[in-house]
């Protein structure tokens, strides 16, 4: 049988007919719309893309977007005295500053000065304690986003084998917790990982989130396995692809994502749901998006 594709445009797009839904529902009390904040420094020619998606995703669900483009000298100070301004203004409910920053700036003391309730990207050193434990937060976008892509899916969770390749604290660490959360059974690869194709094969869901275009294989895929791909590289001849060589696995595969289309819709959209949830819970509303 041929692998079932989860389409994360589709399910983005599903999610923001909802968020639009309950930003109409709630904007009488709430007496303004959701705010998310985006800082960009500097001109990284991606990151410039990424800001001008974000600020489309919010034109699309009703939600009020603050961008600040800031030049690539700006001091540490300086940035931590804009975070802060966003913190009081109360027409903020979520910031993200987008990385990466120039190389003067030490982007985790700015998550340090981050208002752990603002915090957009779930990245906060409270919020990953918080997910730790099991407690309410704003959840990392990409690891939230691949849960819901397997919920929508109706992929069963509890007592699979899941091997997570990639222990960053932006996607493997978090995607890891997650996971178990979910009663899996996880073990955390890498690049560096002795014998990485056998222990990828023992996977029944394998989540590549290693920053290497077309790391893994067909060797490294179980038939029957469930395969989620968090990379995303621009190929020097043209086009994108994943840490997954998809020709090679979605024949093996149960259920792939592909690259584009796959995970990368689902990070944006759980970042205006983060913000969204943040901008109910200050109005006492109903959590929007249950169950995600």
């Amino acid at each position: 049988m041929a692998a079932q594709r989860l389409d994360g445009r589709l399910l983005a797009a599903q999610l923001e007919t909802s968020m639009a839904a309950a930003i109409a529902a709630g904007l009488a009390k709430a007496g303004r719309p959701p705010g998310l904040a985006v800082l960009r420094v500097g001109d990284d020619p991606a990151s410039a893309v990424y800001v001008a998606n974000k600020e489309k995703a919010c034109a699309r669900i009703g939600a009020k977007s603050f961008g600040s483009h800031l030049p690539a000298n700006i001091s540490q100070a300086a940035l931590e005295l804009e975070l802060h301004e966003l913190n009081k203004n109360p027409a903020v409910d979520g910031i993200l500053v987008q990385l990466p920053v120039p190389a003067s700036i030490n982007d985790r003391a700015l998550l340090q000065v981050l208002d752990p309730n603002k915090d957009a990207d779930g990245l906060h050193p409270l919020n990953l304690g918080r997910l730790v434990r099991g407690e309410v937060g704003p959840r990392s976008c990409t690891p939230a986003g691949v849960m819901a892509l397997l919920k929508q899916a109706k992929l069963p969770l509890e007592g699979m084998r899941a091997v997570v390749v990639g222990r960053s604290i932006l996607v493997g660490q978090p995607m890891a917790l997650m996971l178990q959360q979910a009663n899996a059974t996880v073990t955390i690869a890498h690049s560096r990982s002795l014998n990485l194709e056998g222990i990828c094969r023992d996977a029944e869901l394998l989540v590549v989130a290693a920053g290497k275009p077309g790391l893994i294989g067909a060797n490294h895929v179980s038939p029957g396995a469930v395969v989620v791909d968090v990379g995303i590289h621009r190929r020097p001849e043209g086009g994108l692809c994943g840490d997954v060589r998809f020709a090679e696995v979605e024949p093996l595969a149960r259920a792939i994502t592909p690259v584009p289309g796959g995970v990368g819709p689902m990070t944006v959209t759980m970042l205006l749901l983060n913000t969204l949830r943040m901008w109910a819970q200050r109005h006492a509303l109903a959590e929007p998006c249950q169950g995600l």
